[in-house]
């Protein structure tokens, strides 16, 4: 590792930590907390054939199942999803994102990828700088 190599991640991890926090304080003065923020995108972006049952949106988010139970209960009480008992499997509930929670995450993704617009080529650039370093490494 060099000194160059360090300095090249410690600014990546900057720029995301940057982003990040810029991004919760956007989604808290909307009124959501940052991991409720963040259940609803993970609810909404949910890659295809996967259902969106609790255990799938606490392994998204890097949760533990009861914490991610918490969040879904706070949402459903805002109106933002709703619990549905699978047709087939009565034991299976999914979640699903209401009306209310489609039109919030919309706004809400809108202004984060506007966002991204001016930190996203910050942090390609950082991410550029790092990975080049280590591939000019694994060369020499």
């Amino acid at each position: 590792m060099t000194l160059a190599d360090y300095r090249a991640l410690a600014e990546f991890r900057y720029e995301i930590t940057r982003y990040l926090a810029f991004s919760d304080q956007a989604v808290e003065a909307a009124g959501l907390r940052s991991r409720q923020y963040q259940l609803l995108l993970a609810l909404k972006g949910l890659p295809e054939g996967m259902e969106a049952t609790i255990t799938n949106l606490a392994d998204r988010l890097g949760i533990r199942h009861h914490s991610a139970v918490e969040l879904v209960d706070r949402l459903e009480k805002r109106n933002l999803v709703k619990r549905e008992r699978s047709d087939v499997h009565r034991s299976f509930v999914f979640v699903r994102i209401t009306r209310i929670g489609e039109m919030m995450l919309r706004k809400l993704v809108a202004a984060r990828k506007a966002d991204l617009q001016v930190a996203g080529p910050i942090l390609v650039k950082a991410l550029t700088t790092l990975t080049k370093q280590r591939t000019k490494q694994k060369k020499d």
